[in-house]
């Protein structure tokens, strides 16, 4: 009965915070009817309704804008600072553990224009702060790249600590791998990075045009090229243009998205002195070189020397299993396209390399159970990533607890350890729990 409602809390948990229905929290009896906690889609909540959700969540903010004027609210457990002072993520150490850094919107779209992870906005939108805790297990992995680049600094601080140049970060649903990759990008775009960040990779993997090339025996998808390349673009911009390409072979072109072939064209010279900037924008004006470009700068990003260059991709486990894609056999059946058979994914999905690189798997966007020695992977690549630890979850309740998400008069260590056994841990379903306090 518990873990029906920790689900049903976990999908509507703003329903729940505006419900004004007085749940006795955990009280009732087997025996009574289960409350009802999902409302009918089919059935729009009366107007009377809605205005009360509405204003209750602009009383909500008028009380948080007054708060922000009381920095004695600031306080986590044991009385430490709810906030960490550091002024960048290059900043944080193991003393900024179990606070939360604050961040600012526009900040973030412009250091992730290609988008931000779903768990991410569902965090700032249910707390009404943009703020993410700092966890022992990100400085982990920041930790981890700084050693790559820079081994003589940490090599007295790092005995017996493995290097990975090639990172999958694995672990249950809700424990916050998407987050920490999107941090460690923004981290590593502080620190002056060529940064390639594939937020949704599963988009690789289906809709828009594809085709099978005929030269290579690979499925092409020029659409999702040109988003890849387009994405690309939006931060790294200026760097492009300070990189010139190393590889001069002709580019092979392919039918263009809704336009077909070019005729008596098979391949893009690619001249000396090219920049990748102009390199990219190709492929983003031709559509027959879209694909092409994406697998040259696949290559490309292997020969910079000027700068780190990362890859970091999330939903990497949809590169491991069938895409969206289908080939038709005969008139009535079709046969799936493995990830694998996609240009772009084959081009990309390898780890077994010398280059940089991080996946975070998403559970809630897979579509099947992925053996534990996956192909292209290095063996030892897998990190498992945990969920929020006693301490950690502690540090949120008073986080939410600060953000009026919990009322003040039923706070307690008793509540709030309650919610976090229930939800084992688990992030979203804590943030969908904690409201539910009586």
């Amino acid at each position: 009965m518990l873990r029906s409602l920790a689900r049903a809390a976990t999908t509507h948990n703003s329903w729940h915070h505006r419900n004004q229905t007085k749940i006795s929290f955990f009280s009732y009896s087997s025996k009574a009817p289960k409350p009802t906690f999902k409302p009918d889609p089919k059935k729009p909540a009366p107007a009377s309704a809605a205005a009360d959700a509405l204003f209750d969540e602009q009383d909500r903010l008028r009380r948080l804008a007054a708060d922000d004027k009381n920095p004695s609210l600031d306080v986590g457990p044991n009385g430490r600072p709810l906030f960490s002072s550091a002024s960048s993520f290059s900043k944080l150490s193991r003393n900024d553990v179990c606070t939360y850094f604050k961040l600012t919107r526009d900040a973030l779209n412009a250091i992730l224009p290609e988008g931000l992870p779903l768990g991410m906005m569902n965090e700032f939108q249910d707390s009404l702060r943009s703020a993410l805790l700092v966890r022992q297990s990100f400085l982990g992995l920041r930790d981890n790249f700084r050693r790559v680049v820079d081994p003589p600094m940490w090599s007295s601080n790092s005995k017996g600590v493995k290097v990975r140049k090639q990172v999958v970060l694995d672990g249950p649903v809700s424990c916050g791998k998407s987050i920490a990759l999107a941090m460690l990008v923004q981290w590593a775009r502080e620190e002056g990075w060529l940064v390639l960040y594939v937020p949704r990779g599963k988009e690789w993997t289906q809709g828009g045009f594809f085709y099978k090339h005929p030269q290579t025996g690979l499925w092409d998808t020029p659409v999702q090229a040109e988003n890849v390349l387009k994405d690309f673009l939006k931060f790294n911009e200026s760097y492009l243009k300070q990189l010139p390409c190393q590889i001069f072979d002709p580019i092979p072109l392919g039918e263009g998205a809704g336009v077909g072939w070019l005729k008596d064209v098979d391949s893009l010279a690619i001249p000396e002195g090219t920049m990748l900037y102009e390199l990219v924008k190709t492929g983003i004006e031709q559509t027959h070189a879209a694909v092409g470009v994406v697998v040259r700068l696949r290559k490309e990003l292997s020969l910079v020397k000027d700068m780190p260059v990362l890859i970091a991709v999330d939903q990497y486990n949809n590169w491991f299993t069938f895409s969206e894609y289908e080939e038709p056999v005969t008139i009535r059946s079709c046969w799936p396209i493995h990830a694998r058979e996609l240009t772009m994914v084959k081009a990309f999905r390898t780890m077994k390399h010398d280059d940089m690189m991080v996946g975070a798997f998403s559970h809630s966007t897979a579509v099947g159970k992925l053996r534990k020695d996956l192909p292209d992977v290095p063996v030892d690549a897998r990190v498992m990533f945990p969920r929020y630890s006693l301490d950690e979850a502690e540090t949120v309740c008073h986080y939410y607890l600060r953000q009026r998400l919990i009322r003040r008069e039923a706070f307690s260590e008793e509540n709030w350890k309650k919610i976090y056994f229930l939800s084992n841990g688990n992030g979203t379903e804590m943030r969908g729990l904690v409201p539910l306090m009586r």
